[in-house]
């Protein structure tokens, strides 16, 4: 009997701990002026600005932002560990009671597209078409 207790002591004890144990939530949010531009990370479409999606990894990103009548931009930005993320903070991070959230945002301008004005067009055709003659 005393052996069934100790066991149901460790148990709940365990599960005590592993209850209150810690995590580490990630979150990256991309803003564009205009707003809701199509969103690609690492060429994956997360959704349109602003955009918010979890990570799992530090590093360097491949950004791609695409709107109707916008230049495409097409760029890259790192995402940098912050200290929590360094051993031996990362053990206390997973493991002290609560929860630890990193929230990155990025924020990115988009250059309407430039269009040539009609002369300008008809005069580069003249000038292609005189070259070929």
């Amino acid at each position: 009997m005393r052996k069934y207790a100790l066991s149901a002591l460790v148990l709940t004890l365990s599960a005590s701990i592993m209850a209150l144990t810690g995590c580490v939530e990630r979150k990256l949010t991309i803003n564009t002026n205009p707003q809701d531009a199509v969103v690609f990370l690492n060429d994956e479409e997360i959704g349109t600005s602003p955009a918010t999606v979890s990570f799992n990894w530090y590093g360097e990103y491949n950004v791609r932002i695409t709107k109707q009548g916008y230049e495409t931009l097409h760029t890259h930005r790192k995402l940098n560990r912050p200290l929590h993320d360094y051993f031996p903070f990362d053990l206390f991070a997973q493991i002290l009671p609560g929860r630890t959230v990193d929230s990155c945002e990025w924020s990115f301008d988009l250059e309407l597209k430039g269009e040539t004005p009609r002369e300008g067009l008809i005069e580069s055709a003249r000038q292609l078409k005189g070259q070929l003659q």
